[in-house]
């Protein structure tokens, strides 16, 4: 198949887990929940996206027909060294592209491969690391794997609900946008009052990395 990659680029994991590691980032072009069009954003269903995924133009981007092409892309990414590669793969939604001979083929070139995704999609087998990140209003099919993101508030998600899923870890990120100190007061308070939730920051903002 072909790979849209709207950006393809070497920094630290800014949320999460694992943040702080050093890691090349692979954003897939398209999502599932938005256009990534201005003018559609009020009826999306992902309406508080920060991200732009539209294209191939971005650093590093560019369309890919094979795995193999795309994983020596990202393998020239990450540089010299062969110990601790990371690739986080997002987008959009990247299961949309995301397929077996691509995990394969960026494992086979010593990278732990960790995927975020929206979850409404079943994810692709032989992942290292999966973190799914539910939106409110869709239905999300993919209910177990590492880590579980929630982006707070949203209406109509019950965090209690959420905690039966099965992931190893429950973060809570303040919602960002023009109220943003709001979103980080009920963030702390969810953690608070449900100690199985970890706050969550977007460090990779707070130290300017993309």
């Amino acid at each position: 198949m072909t790979y849209a990659v709207k950006e393809c680029f070497l920094t630290l994991q800014g949320e999460g887990v694992q943040a702080g590691r050093r890691a090349v980032f692979l954003r897939f072009a398209g999502c599932n929940l938005w256009s990534g069009r201005e003018q559609d954003r009020a009826v999306a269903q992902c309406w508080f996206c920060d991200t732009d995924f539209v294209g191939t133009d971005g650093e590093g981007g560019g369309k890919f027909s094979a795995a193999d092409g795309l994983a020596d892309h990202v393998e020239r990414m990450w540089g010299e060294g062969g110990e601790r590669r990371l690739v986080v793969i997002t987008g959009g939604e990247p299961m949309l592209q995301l397929d077996p001979p691509l995990v394969k083929a960026l494992q086979g070139r010593g990278f732990q491969v960790a995927v975020e995704s929206n979850g409404t999609l079943p994810a692709v087998a032989g992942l290292d690391w999966l973190c799914v990140s539910p939106k409110s209003g869709t239905h999300v099919v993919q209910r177990a794997g590492d880590e579980l993101k929630l982006v707070w508030p949203q209406a109509g998600i019950d965090p209690a609900e959420l905690e039966t899923w099965d992931f190893g870890h429950f973060l809570v990120q303040p919602l960002d946008g023009e109220d943003r100190a709001v979103s980080m007061e009920a963030a702390i308070a969810l953690a608070m009052e449900r100690p199985k939730w970890r706050l969550s920051l977007q460090a990779h903002k707070v130290a300017g990395l993309p």
